[in-house]
């Protein structure tokens, strides 16, 4: 008999490259999972806090003031340098008086600010300005530095491995498990013919598609199967059209809904005032972005994301000043403007009448109800499909709202007796006659 040559040598090759493999990504995970180097901390400087002063800078000065730009005050960072304290203290308590007093700095600055009077805050103690001076007077903070070989692109899980290194890894054992398989599969050979086994060779067989062909049972029931198939994804292919679902198109101007109505919480309501009283919500005027804007000509740097950064979201603040005619440096309007060219998102069929007023005011319905998360979108979308009946079967899960309503108190109270309810839904009081949104 002949001897079956020895694989150990070869086996222990192949584990000795998954020890290394697995080696190579535990110490990857343990350089992930370091901890990060210890941020320096402020510390109160010489006669003030720099994190009272920012606390008090946020609720005095950020209206008017910040630290690197102009506002409608100039830029505070570093004016210890620029001004006496003393005087700062003047300044800041009354600053009318120290102008009424001839004192030459302050008409200069008077004047530089297009004669715009600043608000006397004579309730700060000196130690409160001490405080906001010593945060104005901090380094500005550079942005890190991207780390030496770090891979664009390329994310991690904190505290877990790279996505790259887990495919790696998943990619070299299912290779290791083929050449296994394969030097498996070479030794069974040669060990069979070592010991005189002959393997019979594999019958020929009837291909698959001649054995289905000739069963004409299967042949049917197949036929069938594939018109009910057809005819289903056709009907679900035509009931789709005109239904733009998840339409997010890219706008002259990007506008997170994100930063404004959720992470500054302002109410829908507050652009699209016409929805209140109106059949339309109307596009905001810019003049509304502009009751904010005028003071706030970048965003914070917590406001970038991995996709937009700091200087995309200035560049769309900038478009607006650009397209209402707005001097930043200047303060002022220079008369020159252009049209922002808005793409329309929600776009009902002319033969289909909706009033926002009446689910807004009258039925109390929040805006969420209709146009989804708004407070979560980056990139505004259609979130419903807004078809007859998704309108249809809202209406029927919809009780009218009857609180502070007396419009319907008459009809709804004739309903209700018709119908032995204490409530009835939009459907019940009409919301599904022909006439109520086709005319």
């Amino acid at each position: 008999m002949k001897k079956v040559g020895n694989h150990n040598s070869i086996s222990r090759k192949l584990f000795f490259s998954l020890a290394l493999s697995l080696a190579f990504s535990l110490t990857s995970f343990a350089q992930d999972a370091a901890p990060a180097a210890a941020t320096e901390v402020p510390v109160a400087t010489q006669g003030g806090d720099p994190i009272k002063g920012k606390e008090l800078f946020n609720s005095n000065c950020a209206a008017c003031h910040k630290l690197d730009g102009k506002a409608t005050g100039p830029a505070l960072r570093g004016i210890a340098d620029r001004r006496d304290k003393q005087w700062l203290y003047k300044w800041i308590h009354n600053s009318a008086d120290l102008i009424k007093s001839g004192d030459a700095d302050a008409i200069k600055v008077f004047e530089e600010n297009n004669k715009v009077a600043m608000t006397a805050f004579p309730q700060l103690s000196e130690g409160d300005i001490d405080n906001i001076i010593a945060y104005t007077s901090e380094v500005k903070a550079e942005a890190p530095a991207p780390l030496p070989g770090a891979a664009a692109g390329t994310t991690s899980q904190e505290g877990g491995l790279s996505n790259n290194l887990i495919l790696g890894a998943l990619a070299l054992v299912m290779l290791m498990l083929v050449v296994m398989l394969f030097l498996v599969s070479n030794v069974l050979a040669k060990v069979a013919k070592a010991n005189g086994i002959e393997v019979a060779p594999n019958a020929p067989r009837q291909s698959i598609w001649k054995a289905f062909v000739r069963n004409q049972f299967l042949v049917l029931v197949a036929s069938v199967f594939l018109l009910l198939a057809s005819g289903y994804f056709v009907y679900g292919y035509l009931m789709q059209v005109g239904v733009d679902q998840d339409y997010a198109p890219i706008q002259p101007i990007h506008f997170s809904h994100k930063i404004h109505a959720g992470d500054n919480e302002i109410n829908c309501k507050y652009c699209h005032s016409a929805a209140r009283v109106s059949k339309n919500a109307g596009i905001p005027s810019l003049n509304v972005c502009m009751n904010c804007h005028k003071n706030i000509a970048e965003v914070a740097e917590a406001t970038a994301t991995p996709e937009y950064s700091k200087a995309f979201y200035d560049e769309q603040i900038q478009k607006l000043y650009t397209a209402v005619g707005w001097d930043k440096a200047a303060q002022t309007y220079t008369g020159k403007t252009e049209p922002v060219k808005w793409v329309r998102i929600h776009n009902l069929p002319d033969f289909v009448y909706f009033n926002h007023s009446q689910h807004v005011t009258v039925a109390g319905l929040e805006c969420q109800t209709c146009h989804g998360p708004v407070e979560t979108y980056e990139v505004q979308k259609q979130f419903a499909p807004l078809t007859m009946g998704w309108c249809i079967d809202c209406h029927r899960k919809t009780d009218v709202k009857m609180e502070g309503n007396e419009y319907y108190a008459k009809i709804h109270a004739e309903l209700s007796k018709k119908y032995g309810v204490e409530k009835l839904t939009a459907a019940q009081m009409g919301g599904l006659e022909c006439g109520k949104c086709h005319y």
